[in-house]
C-alpha cells in the first residue's frame, strides 16, 4: 500500500505535488495584489463564474460532482485559502482567509470532501516528512484523495486514550487490529488518519501511535450507520489483521496523542471559522423566513433573532481570535474548545427555534406537499442533536477550558496537559 495519488486528468499542475504546478497561481490568483475589497470581488466573479450548480439529487453523483469543484479550485489557483503555496494553496493573511469563507458561504458553493483538510493536513504539515507532504498533502486538497478520521472507538470517544485498537509492528509494516465508530465520511474514504495503540493499555496516551491506513487495504471493512434523519454519514471501521507501511506513520512511534492535539486544535478552529460563515447566512435566512410568514412582529420572536444574532457574531470573533493564536503561536491551543461550545449550542438553537417558529408544519417530512423548504429546519434540528457528542462532548470541552484557560484544578482521571 503506497497510497499514491490518482491519475488527475487536468491536473498538469497537481501533478508536480510539492510545488503544485498552479500553486504559484493560487498565489496570484487571489491573494497577491489589490485591497481586501478588490479580493472579495474577484472572488466573487470566480465563484459566479465557475459554480457548479445545484447539487446532484442522486447522493452517488454528488461525490464525482464534488471532485469536479474541488479541481477546478486547486487549477484555478484558489484552493487552499490557508496552505502553504508549495503544497498549492493560497497562503492567505488571515483578514483574506475570512473574506475567503465569506463568499464560499454566500455562494454556497461544496466544501471539503472528508475531514482531511481541517484535521489531518495540518497535522502532516507540522510533522509530516518531507516525503509524506509531497505525496498526501496536493491530492487531497484537489479532491483526488478523500480522507477519513478514525479516532473513535466503541470504548473510547471522549477518554480517547483508552483506545484499544492496535498496531503490533512487524519488520517495515504494522499489523493493525480494532474497532472505530462514528468515522463521518468513511463511506467515501480513499484514507484513514487513525490513532491506534502500540503501548501497553496501561500507557493511555503514552503508547498512542497516528498512523495513515488505505481504506481499502485487505482486512478494512465499512459499515454504514444511520443517523436520525435516516441518513448514513458516518460508519463504524473494522481492521483485521490490516497491514500499514511504517512510511505511513505520522511522527515517532507512541507519540500520537500530541499530534492529535494539533489535528483537533485545527480542526476547531478552522470549522469555528467555516461554520460562523455558513451560519452567518443561515440565520438571516431563517429571518427572511420569519419575516415572509408575517412572524417578526412578536416580540418574543424579535427578542430570540436579537439573541441569535449575537451570539454569530461572537462566533465570528472567537473563530477569528483561535485563528488569530495559530498564526502567532502555530498552534490553535485550548482556547479552539470556546469555539467548539458556543457553535454546538447555536446550531442546536438555531434549529429547535425554527422549528417552534414553523408550528405543525416544521414537524412535516421532506415529502410532504406543505413542507417549509423541503423540511431543512427539521432535518437540522434532527441531525444536531449530535453536535455536543461529536469532535469531543461538551462535557470535555468545559473541562479543557476550565482548566487550561481558567486556570482550575486538573482532573486526575484525564490526559495531563
Amino acid at each position: 500500500m503506497t497510497l499514491e495519488r490518482r491519475p488527475a486528468g487536468t491536473a498538469g499542475g497537481a501533478g508536480t505535488a510539492g510545488g503544485a504546478g498552479t500553486a504559484g497561481g493560487a498565489g496570484t490568483a487571489g491573494g497577491a495584489g489589490g485591497t481586501d475589497e478588490d479580493f472579495r470581488a474577484r472572488l466573487r466573479e470566480f465563484f459566479t463564474d465557475r459554480h457548479p450548480g445545484r447539487p446532484p439529487k442522486d447522493p452517488r453523483e454528488r461525490l464525482p460532482w464534488t471532485r469536479a469543484w474541488l479541481a477546478t479550485l486547486f487549477d484555478a489557483g484558489y484552493a487552499g485559502p490557508g496552505w502553504p503555496r508549495e503544497f498549492g494553496g493560497m497562503e492567505l493573511s488571515f483578514a483574506r482567509q475570512v473574506i475567503y469563507h465569506e463568499e464560499a458561504a454566500r455562494a454556497r458553493v461544496p466544501g471539503p470532501l472528508g475531514t482531511g483538510l481541517n484535521i489531518a493536513a495540518p497535522t502532516i504539515i507540522k510533522y509530516g516528512t518531507t516525503e509524506q507532504k509531497q505525496r498526501w498533502l496536493a491530492p487531497m486538497l484537489r479532491g483526488e484523495v478523500v480522507w477519513a478520521q478514525g479516532y473513535s472507538e466503541p470504548g473510547a470517544g471522549s477518554d480517547l486514550p483508552s483506545l484499544r485498537t492496535a498496531a503490533r509492528r512487524d519488520g517495515d509494516e504494522y499489523v493493525v487490529n480494532g474497532q472505530k465508530v462514528w468515522t463521518s465520511h468513511a463511506g467515501d474514504a480513499d484514507v484513514f488518519f487513525s490513532l491506534v495503540r502500540t503501548g501497553t493499555r496501561e500507557s493511555r496516551q503514552q503508547g498512542i501511535t497516528y498512523l495513515v491506513i488505505d481504506a481499502r487495504a485487505p482486512g478494512v471493512q465499512v459499515r454504514p450507520l444511520r443517523d436520525l434523519t435516516g441518513g448514513q454519514p458516518f460508519a463504524e471501521v473494522f481492521f483485521d489483521d490490516v497491514r500499514v507501511p511504517v512510511a505511513n506513520r505520522i511522527g515517532e512511534e507512541n507519540d500520537g496523542w500530541r499530534l492529535a492535539r494539533t489535528s483537533l486544535g485545527h480542526e476547531r478552529a478552522a470549522g469555528a471559522l467555516n461554520q460562523a460563515a455558513m451560519y452567518r447566512r443561515v440565520l438571516t435566512e431563517l429571518e427572511e423566513l420569519a419575516r415572509e410568514r408575517c412572524q417578526l412582529a412578536d416580540p418574543l420572536v424579535r427578542d430570540q433573532f436579537t439573541d441569535l444574532e449575537i451570539r454569530v457574531r461572537l462566533i465570528r470573533y472567537n473563530a477569528e481570535r483561535t485563528i488569530g493564536g495559530i498564526l502567532d503561536r502555530g498552534d490553535a491551543g485550548p482556547t479552539s474548545s470556546i469555539s467548539r461550545l458556543l457553535i454546538t449550542a447555536f446550531e442546536q438553537d438555531i434549529h429547535e427555534f425554527a422549528v417552534d417558529l414553523l408550528g405543525p408544519a416544521g414537524l412535516l417530512g421532506k415529502s410532504a406537499p406543505q413542507a417549509v423548504q423541503r423540511s431543512r429546519w427539521l432535518l437540522g434540528f434532527l441531525r444536531t442533536r449530535a453536535s455536543t457528542i461529536g469532535a469531543g462532548t461538551t462535557e470535555i470541552q468545559l473541562n479543557t477550558v476550565a482548566e487550561q484557560v481558567l486556570g482550575l484544578p486538573h482532573d486526575p482521571g484525564m490526559p495531563p496537559r
